[in-house]
């Protein structure tokens, strides 16, 4: 038996020994039986990656089983990917966007909290803990771990392209199309817990003498209590933050 599979655009770039030329599409024959899903993924793609499977103009599910001669493309999600939207490949969609993040993309997690989204981490989590909290919870994994979104139980997931945080934090705005739900300082960085407003006479024994001085509008973490307020940082977020809002 013999299946044709066809990777469109940046799919051809996940695959294993791929060719490093600027090519819309890349080829694979395999001489096999087995799901469309195990076919792809065997190649070195995560299915999480995939957008729709397409043979003879008609969708397939990931559990479908090609036949002799058939030939399969494979074609990646576009951006802005919209979670919240039931599809063939993904029929429970994302209550509300949350995410969970991996050890290997750590300083991830505190910027998304950052910006206001709720992120789950902890450096501890094996593979098998992470792929469970993100089903259970219904969150978004984010990894550059590929085996790690092979795991069948994990629906919703992305493979982080890019090296450093904040270039991470912009894929990930961008392609899920977040610009409008971004909540500036409306979370803890450090726990995740949403702010609560406090008086400064509240926490002023917290507060740096400098700080005391400087500043009288502060929130609070109810649940590890860490103070925070909008000091010299808050414009450098910001200048980086427009980089987000002006990428189309």
């Amino acid at each position: 038996m013999s299946v044709t599979l066809v990777f469109h655009r940046d799919l051809s770039y996940l695959l294993k020994n791929h060719n490093e030329s600027n090519k819309q599409s890349t080829v694979r024959t395999l001489d096999r039986i087995a799901s469309v899903k195990d076919l792809i993924e065997s190649q070195g793609v995560p299915h999480t990656e995939v957008g729709s499977i397409i043979s003879n103009g008609t969708d397939k599910s990931f559990d479908y089983i090609p036949v002799d001669g058939e030939v399969i493309h494979v074609y990646p999600l576009t951006p802005p990917v919209d979670v919240e939207k039931s599809t063939l490949l993904r029929e429970n969609p994302v209550k509300e966007i949350s995410f969970i993040v991996d050890v290997n993309v750590g300083r991830l997690a505190k910027l998304l909290r950052l910006l206001g989204f709720d992120t789950l981490y902890n450096p501890d989590w094996s593979d098998k803990e992470l792929a469970g909290i993100a089903v259970r919870h219904n969150k978004i994994l984010l990894t550059k771990d590929r085996e790690l979104l092979m795991r069948k139980t994990v629906t919703w997931g992305k493979l982080i392209r890019s090296i450093s945080p904040w270039e991470q934090l912009f894929e990930v705005i961008l392609f899920y199309g977040l610009k409008d739900q971004i909540k500036l300082f409306s979370r803890c960085t450090s726990c995740n817990s949403l702010l609560v407003p406090v008086t400064k006479e509240k926490i002023v024994d917290q507060l740096e003498p400098l700080t005391r001085i400087m500043y009288n509008e502060f929130t609070q973490c109810p649940k590890c209590g860490k103070v925070f307020w909008r000091g010299s940082h808050h414009q450098h977020i910001l200048k980086k933050l427009q980089n987000i809002m002006t990428t189309k």
